[in-house]
């Protein structure tokens, strides 16, 4: 038995330990595990600095979460969209393919808590009918594993499913969504690493929601794979208490890129039962875009989106940086609030007047040899 298989064992899931270790009633602890099981491994339990800190708020099951009547079983109605057993195909060119329910550590506002920890839900014996559809529809090329978290697999069985979907011609990208590199990074070894070279273009979507995930071991799984030819991309979930903070986000993503890990995704927390307690309002979200952009590196700002309920999918939501557009001109603002102009393109001879005052445009200097109210005539320039 391998060391993260041992601590997966090793891991906190029953009625009598949250209640011994996280003095929760007991039958409050009852109803959470009827309601969604608990398990917190020794690595990620170690994380927790005190009691409600964000690392305990994301593992740790709350009384909160059975007071939730308002959200969905399947907010982005990812059942509907299945047109097989495992799979989900809401966009035009890729799909998504579950492969185990299984994960390292259940998440309290995990969106598929009507399926993780329960192997009827995502099952290991359907998986030919997921093949035979990737195998029929050429129109995919992208191929999103996820569950549960497929490094829950041992080598060998993820590599019968990896190296089936590489016979499939038309299947260009394999994507594997793994939140293991952050809860239990000993799951990547340099056993794995190998396995999986033999099969890429493959990509890692991680999930990172706090610095203090980024610890030593974190910092090496991530190496590791990176090293070994793997874009390693990170998707974040807004959530209060946790990281609802420009500050604790900026450090997130800048610790993420020292680790060679691209701030992918920041999403709004989903609509999902149980799990309204972690959600911000969308103001609080574009107020930490704001903040961020233009404070830190282009690379680490995340593509913020909403995944629109009833599967509408991923949806970016931006500051208003645009204050005014018509035929003329776009009025912007910049990350520190100075207005800027930028003048539409023309199409009249391939020439536009342009008449320079005494404004200024954010402050830059006006060109030489023009003085106040001076036209001069220059050439279009095209916008790609």
């Amino acid at each position: 038995m391998e060391l993260w298989q041992q601590m997966i064992r090793d891991s906190i899931h029953t009625v009598d330990q949250l209640v011994e270790k996280f003095n929760i009633d007991r039958k409050v602890a009852e109803e959470l595990d009827e309601f969604f099981q608990a398990r917190i491994n020794p690595y990620y339990l170690s994380l927790i600095r005190y009691p409600g800190d964000p690392i305990w708020l994301q593992c740790v099951p709350d009384v909160k979460e059975l007071e939730d009547l308002d959200g969905y079983e399947d907010p982005l109605l990812e059942d509907a969209m299945s047109p097989v057993p495992n799979i989900t195909h809401r966009y035009p060119d890729r799909v998504l393919f579950l492969t185990t329910s299984q994960c390292g550590m259940y998440c309290r506002f995990c969106t598929r808590k009507r399926k993780v920890g329960n192997s009827d839900k995502i099952s290991m014996r359907q998986l030919e009918s997921a093949f035979k559809y990737l195998e029929e529809h050429t129109e995919v090329r992208d191929v999103i594993m996820s569950g549960g978290d497929p490094l829950m697999l041992t080598d060998t069985m993820l590599e019968k499913i990896i190296k089936r979907i590489r016979q499939i011609p038309h299947i260009e990208i394999i994507r594997i969504g793994t939140k293991m590199p952050c809860v239990l990074p000993h799951r990547i070894t340099p056993k794995l690493v190998e396995m999986l070279k033999k099969y890429h273009p493959i990509y890692i979507n991680t999930h990172f929601n706090h610095p203090w995930e980024i610890t030593p071991e974190s910092t090496k799984a991530c190496q590791m794979l990176v090293d070994a030819g793997f874009p390693v991309n990170n998707q974040a979930v807004l959530m209060k208490g946790v990281n609802d903070d420009p500050q604790v986000l900026k450090e997130l993503f800048l610790k993420l890129l020292k680790i060679r890990v691209r701030p992918y995704y920041l999403f709004m927390a989903d609509e999902t039962r149980g799990a309204n307690h972690f959600r911000t309002s969308l103001d609080k979200g574009l107020e930490i875009m704001f903040a961020l952009r233009g404070n830190i590196s282009g690379l680490a700002i995340p593509h913020f989106v909403i995944d629109a309920p009833g599967g509408g999918g991923k949806i970016p939501v931006l500051p208003d940086y645009i204050l005014h557009r018509d035929e003329e001109k776009i009025v912007m603002r910049n990350y520190q609030n100075k207005i800027y102009v930028y003048r539409e393109a023309k199409n009249e001879e391939n020439k536009i007047e342009v008449e320079i005052s005494g404004n200024d445009n954010g402050k830059l200097p006006k060109p030489k040899k023009l003085k106040k109210s001076a036209k001069a005539v220059v050439s279009e320039y095209e916008i790609t």
